[in-house]
């Protein structure tokens, strides 16, 4: 296995079992505005694309004309891991991968199904990521710290940090 396809693994591994990404868009007027969603994917697919259902009449399907530059935050403290993730986001027509990726949890928000009129696939095509990965017991992570802040040493090395580029 490649590097490449190592840092892929690892970063569908740190995502896939945090159930919600916050997903962060532009507003015409510039403004920044996040929601929830939640990601379809059950893994990361060879054109590193994340997969959500959204609504076709909402607004992140109207916003996506203004400006396609995305943003998908996802945040596990329980494991302390974290990832952000940007890319460029677009409607994807393809009934297969909808029927392929629909749930149970996904016919609460679109009941008619894969077939819903309403249900638009939001496909993100991840072209950078970064991610955070603690692995230290909380307690070594706050005595780190402490030393850190009383002796004036440089700041406490927590874990992994690490910066893809995907395009």
């Amino acid at each position: 296995m490649t590097t490449h396809a190592n840092d892929h693994a690892r970063l569908w591994d740190l995502i896939k079992d945090t159930r919600f990404g916050m997903y962060t868009h532009r507003h015409a007027g510039g403004m920044l505005h996040s929601q929830p969603l939640t990601t379809q994917n059950r893994s990361v697919d060879e054109d590193a694309t994340l997969y959500f259902f959204v609504p076709r009449n909402g607004e992140i399907v109207s916003h996506l004309a203004e400006d396609d530059g995305v943003n998908v935050a996802y945040a596990n403290p329980d494991s302390d891991s974290y990832v952000s993730i940007a890319g460029r986001a677009m409607v994807l027509e393809d009934a297969a991968r909808k029927q392929a990726l629909f749930n149970a949890a996904a016919k609460a928000w679109f009941p008619d199904g894969p077939e819903d009129p309403n249900l638009a696939l939001l496909a993100v095509r991840i072209e950078h990521a970064e991610f955070w990965d603690v692995k230290e017991s909380k307690v070594s992570q706050l005595l780190k710290i402490a030393k850190a802040a009383v002796t004036g040493e440089a700041r406490p090395q927590l874990g992994e940090h690490k910066k893809l580029d995907v395009r």
